[in-house]
């Protein structure tokens, strides 16, 4: 467990972005994530950036380091079941592995669905708006 201390010892020292033009590799930046892609491989750098509402607001300490550490236990706990990109996590922010297709498949798991505006899902689900739709 990192301390109160630790944590803000750290507010100035937040990873922003990376450039690793040494890597003469193509680069490309996410929300929150940068990838570096060479000879079919891709390096992806986990930064502490906070985004909202498709805009960067803050950085917080460790975060990119605790997304990253989530997705390898992950896919540790998973190679068994199906094969992923992934070859090696040679630092708790980085994620190392083959260049390949996205499956472009998202989704959301909640234990309850709420709320009152004409965004939400309960509200959606309530005027039928999300009934039949497929």
């Amino acid at each position: 467990m990192v301390s109160d201390a630790d944590v803000q010892a750290q507010l100035g020292q937040t990873l922003k972005g990376t450039n690793l033009d040494f890597l003469s590799a193509e680069k490309y930046e996410g929300k929150v994530r940068d990838n570096y892609m060479r000879d079919g491989r891709r390096l992806l750098v986990t930064t502490d950036k906070l985004s909202a509402f498709d805009r960067i607001i803050t950085t917080i300490p460790f975060k990119g380091q605790v997304l990253n550490q989530i997705s390898m236990f992950w896919f540790d706990l998973t190679k068994d079941i199906c094969p992923s990109y992934l070859i090696d996590s040679p630092d708790p922010n980085v994620a190392y592995g083959e260049n390949c297709e996205p499956l472009m498949v998202e989704m959301v798991v909640r234990g309850y669905i709420t709320g009152s505006t004409g965004t939400s899902l309960w509200y959606k689900y309530n005027t039928e708006e999300r009934r039949n739709i497929y």
